[in-house]
């Protein structure tokens, strides 16, 4: 891995590490009541678990799009060169 990919992956569980304490935090001084914030919390997590699958599927579907692309530039027969003899 490269030093800017290593960067972005470090950049990228900060900001996750971030989000998770956030809420951590936002739970833990929420308003509501104990039975309010477990619906919530089911309802937020049925969100990410659909927003995952629908992520996963994309990528699934780019990765299957891209192995057929490569299959058919393997099966593609190379251009021959021809001399032209003058």
């Amino acid at each position: 891995m490269s030093a800017q990919g290593r960067q972005v992956a470090k950049t990228a569980a900060l900001v996750a590490s971030g989000a998770v304490i956030g809420a951590g935090l936002g739970l833990l001084f929420a308003p509501q009541s104990g039975a309010e914030t477990r619906h919530l919390i089911r309802r937020q997590a049925k969100r990410a678990q659909i927003q995952a699958t629908r992520f996963g599927r994309k990528v699934q579907g780019g990765i299957e799009q891209t192995v057929e692309r490569g299959k058919a530039l393997l099966n593609k027969p190379a251009p021959r060169h021809v001399a032209e003899v003058a």
